[in-house]
This record gives structure tokens, C-alpha cells and sequence, in this order.
């Protein structure tokens, strides 16, 4: 754990878009996963952009010092009890008084051959 920590203080996650539940063990989410390797906590805003309605703003996340936390969209706990709608395409907006490492992942089985990828979130 470092003073400053690598990553950046902003993240954008361009490609979101929650999928039903599905078939299987394994059930379809999306998560975010945010690693703070700093020595203060990370309060991080998140900011959510759709196609058709204003941005919603009312999101605020905590990671502390030298830990990892995964936020799952699919649970309105981890989302301030916003619930965020399925199928719906809409990009994402991290905000944070540190730097932080941003990570989205995505397991959609809306069918059998279930799909799953993560990506880093965009940093300038």
C-alpha cells in the first residue's frame, strides 16, 4: 500500500447494460470491482448516464484503505437503493478522492452458452 496508490481518481465504464438472472447455477450480474491501494479510504460518487433520461447521481460508494470491494448492480444495496433496469444500455462514472483501480465484469446466461468478460473501466 502506497501514499497515492496506482490507478487514476476517475473512471468511465462505457458498456453497461444489466442482464436478467437466466438460466443455470450460476446467475447473470454485473459487478464493478474497485481495488484502493492508498492509505485513506476512497469515497467514490457514481454517476450513471442512459440513452433517454437525465443522469442519476445519487449513488456514493466506500472502499477502504488497502482493500478490495465488489459492487453488484443487481443488488440495490449496493447501488444506494437505486434498481437498476435490466436490458437497459447505460455507461457509468466513478468519482473518487484517490486513485482507485476500476474493474467491470458481466456474466450474461440468458442462454445456455453463457457469456462472461470483464474489462478495465477508461482512465485518462
Amino acid at each position: 500500500m502506497t501514499a497515492n496508490g496506482i490507478g487514476k481518481k476517475e473512471w468511465i465504464l462505457p458498456d453497461c447494460e444489466l442482464p436478467h438472472e437466466g438460466e443455470g447455477v450460476a446467475k447473470g450480474h454485473e459487478s464493478v470491482i474497485v481495488v484502493n491501494d492508498t492509505n485513506e479510504d476512497a469515497h467514490i460518487a457514481v454517476k450513471l448516464f442512459f440513452t433517454d433520461k437525465d443522469p442519476y447521481t445519487k449513488i456514493n460508494w466506500t472502499v477502504k484503505a488497502g482493500r478490495v470491494r465488489c459492487f453488484r448492480t443487481n443488488n440495490p444495496d449496493d447501488m444506494c437503493g437505486f434498481e437498476v433496469p435490466f436490458e437497459t444500455q447505460y455507461a457509468m462514472k466513478l468519482s473518487s478522492n484517490c486513485n482507485i483501480v476500476v474493474q467491470y465484469g458481466r456474466l450474461d446466461n440468458t442462454q445456455a452458452n453463457l457469456a462472461f468478460y470483464t474489462t478495465l473501466g477508461y482512465s485518462e
